[in-house]
């Protein structure tokens, strides 16, 4: 049975061409010229849409007025974004406005029907959850999530926790650390698995639409009347209802909000009495929920009902530790579905320079980051070239500072320079390759070694040595007591390392 693909494209050549791609991988098409048009399609097709191609620049209605506009009507259609070359913080946007993923134009034939497969797996006409499930055999519990860093170390074993129990979770942190990640695998690790896991972007809903979104709506009188809305409660009946951004969630919502976790109970919009719902509630929030109580922002007895399991997660430039193994798994999953094969990978320049970045957006802006990589990548491995916005926005006092606060013993190996495209030079911390027993002049002790695993402490404790060495230009009694060892045994690990104390930085022949 062919699927219904929904095109919104001001310019009508390229909107007949995205059309004429969709009709030859067999679906049927419809058109739109702008969001406005769209919309009304939308209402007029109803569940037909399975997915739905829009452009961002548009006349009359941009494409991020309808990606807000659908969130408002309760509408979780997949919507995969058209955009130009670059403009990251553009993708980001409209992922953070419920985009399901993007294109770059001109978009290829392969790259249409990759999204398209990917957007058609959610099936979300069938099962109003089905957004937030997994592929089958993709794991979505604790084990998918990188925790190498304490701070995910921690908030894992809370969540372990939560999941063991019923009562309503806060999960709070930056934009893009990955609450709902973690939500998701707290749903899935619980004994509410099997049942719908629901979510909805407070944000986007205004006082008008979120009591019916969230609640529902019966149908209205006349022939006028606003039609049925099951609501998000009881689409996530017996299952998990994550409402994210819940500070941005309107007043006159909160009360009822209230009603719902203290006895279990919703009023839906022209109903005549309360149903009862078996719903699992956790929330997340970008903001301080205690701030917004003090402002009178928040409801106080509403946030005590909530905050019973409080999580917080870490900003990424606060859990280094996790960025190595977050970048490669990105890379194989984001190389796997995007056409490149689960053999593209990362060399260690790259590696330590996405290791020094500070990623404001956090794994949000991270996985950007890595997918316009992966469109500029020809060969089997990224490279330092393939990240010219990173590399322009980190530079040698960004990474000396990060070392000088410790940082350095946690960034991913990398060579000791790399040339970037932009003017100047980037220093990167790592192992060196070329003399990989030999210690860095500027003072950076590299603790990974290529492969990105902890080097031998022995092989640390030289490069210390033979750094201290030069910097202390030979003084053996200085440099003993700087290192906090005696002399005889100073003198007894240059016999065992080789080191010339003459000449500290040249390998041991």
């Amino acid at each position: 049975m062919p699927s219904h693909i929904l095109v919104i494209d001001d310019d009508p050549v390229q909107r007949r061409l995205l059309a004429g791609m969709v009709e030859q991988l067999g679906h049927v098409a419809h058109h739109a010229e702008n969001g406005r048009v769209g919309l009304s399609l939308l209402e007029e097709l109803g569940d037909q849409v399975d997915v739905i191609l829009l452009d961002l620049m548009m006349p009359e209605m941009s494409g991020h007025a309808f990606l807000e506009e659908v969130a408002q009507r309760g509408i979780d259609t997949p919507v995969i974004v058209q955009t130009g070359q670059g403009g990251i913080e553009t993708v980001v946007h409209a992922i953070q406005a419920g985009a399901f993923d993007f294109v770059m134009k001109p978009v290829s034939p392969e790259r249409l029907t990759i999204a398209l497969h990917q957007a058609m797996k959610v099936e979300r006409r069938h099962a109003p959850w089905a957004g937030e499930r997994a592929d089958a055999g993709e794991d979505i519990g604790f084990a998918s999530i990188v925790s190498a860093s304490p701070a995910m170390i921690r908030a894992l074993d809370l969540a372990r926790r939560a999941a063991e129990c019923d009562i309503p979770v806060l999960i709070e942190g930056e934009t893009g650390v990955g609450k709902k990640r973690l939500a998701r695998a707290i749903h899935q690790e619980s004994q509410r698995a099997e049942r719908p896991f629901i979510v909805v972007d407070c944000a986007a809903l205004t006082p008008v639409h979120a009591e019916a979104i969230l609640f529902g709506r019966e149908r209205g009188l006349g022939p006028a009347g606003a039609p049925r809305l099951s609501g998000k409660f009881r689409d996530a009946e017996g299952g998990t209802l994550l409402l994210s951004d819940i500070a941005a969630l309107p007043m006159t919502v909160q009360a009822k909000l209230l009603r719902a976790v203290q006895f279990g109970e919703i009023e839906p919009v022209n109903a005549n009495h309360p149903i009862k719902v078996d719903v699992r509630l956790m929330v997340a929030s970008g903001r301080d929920l205690i701030a917004e109580v003090r402002e009178g922002r928040f409801r106080e007895d509403l946030y005590y009902r909530l905050s019973v399991f409080p999580i917080a997660l870490s900003a990424l430039s606060r859990r280094r530790e996790d960025v190595p193994a977050l970048v490669r798994r990105l890379v194989q999953r984001l190389g796997a579905e995007y056409g490149h094969g689960s053999g593209q990978g990362i060399d260690a320049g790259a590696l330590a320079l996405l290791t020094a970045y500070d990623w404001p957006g956090n794994i949000r802006e991270l996985e950007a980051t890595l997918y316009r990589a992966l469109l500029l990548a020809e060969g089997r491995e990224l490279t330092v070239r393939h990240f010219p916005e990173i590399t322009a926005r980190t530079g040698p006092i960004g990474l000396r500072s990060m070392a000088a606060d410790g940082m350095s013993a946690r960034l991913a190996a990398a060579t000791p320079e790399v040339e970037a495209e932009t003017p100047g030079r980037v220093a990167v911390l790592g192992a060196p390759e070329a003399e990989p027993r030999t210690a860095r002049s500027d003072g950076l002790i590299a603790t990974l070694d290529s492969t990105g695993d902890v080097r031998k402490l022995a092989e640390i404790e030289e490069d210390i040595i033979r750094f201290a060495l030069k910097f202390y230009r030979g003084q053996m009694s200085q440099v003993a007591r700087k290192l906090g060892i005696g002399r005889s045994t100073l003198y007894r690990k240059l016999k065992d390392y080789g080191i010339d104390p003459d000449n500290p930085l040249s390998s041991a022949a």
